[in-house]
């Protein structure tokens, strides 16, 4: 049984979530946009052990708290192998465009479409949604319902394509035919606002 609690970071309130194993109290951390000591203190008031870092893109507002992060709790980073070169140009992670100060991170674990990551004693299988950048993945957990969406979908719409890597039409179909394909009853957990279901967006939600 997981428990999934979230902290919203960082300079635009990005959703960074503890993914954590009930039984043995390991977790494993998503997007840390920032790395506040509401963040590390929970984790290490908890008793928690932390496995791994996942991203589910490589914008500025999901990745600025990795340093920092990894400093605290030295573990490996997880993301999409096309997201590479977004990961470690600050014009593409809009770091430098957006944020005004640029940052980059080299130090990730790269994933395949359709792989199966044993993190914290759970099951997380890699969906690669490309649209909303060109290596954008999501995480599912089937064995809880659970879907962790970054920014390729939230409750009522989907993530925005006009930055860098970006393509609306890509990212329509990624939903479409991966997201949509998922159980209806699939909890979504996005990258900003709040939770959804794949029932709900199925039936709501005006780009699909």
């Amino acid at each position: 049984m997981i428990k999934i609690e979230k902290f919203v970071i960082g300079p635009i309130g990005t959703n960074c979530y503890i993914v954590r194993n009930e039984e043995t109290k390991e977790c494993f951390v998503t997007d840390p946009a920032a790395c506040p000591p509401e963040l590390t203190g929970h984790i290490r008031r908890e008793g928690l052990r932390v496995r791994a870092v996942l991203l589910t893109h490589g914008h500025f507002d999901h990745i600025m708290g990795l340093d920092d992060f990894l400093k605290e709790f030295p573990v490996p980073v997880y993301a999409y192998q096309e997201e590479k070169k977004v990961l470690e140009d600050a014009n593409l992670n809009s770091s430098l465009g957006m944020f005004g100060r640029p940052y980059t991170f080299s130090g990730a674990e790269y994933l395949t479409d359709g792989q199966v990551l044993e993190v914290a004693g759970i099951e997380v299988h890699v969906i690669y949604t490309p649209g909303h950048t060109i290596g954008g993945c999501c995480y599912y957990i089937p064995a809880e319902n659970v879907l962790i969406s970054g920014d390729t979908l939230f409750h009522g719409s989907i993530g925005r394509t006009d930055l860098p890597t970006g393509s609306s039409s890509q990212l329509v179909r990624s939903v479409r035919e991966k997201l949509m394909a998922l159980p209806e009853e699939t909890k979504v957990y996005p990258g900003h606002m709040e939770e959804t279901t794949i029932g709900y967006e199925k039936r709501y939600n005006p780009f699909i």
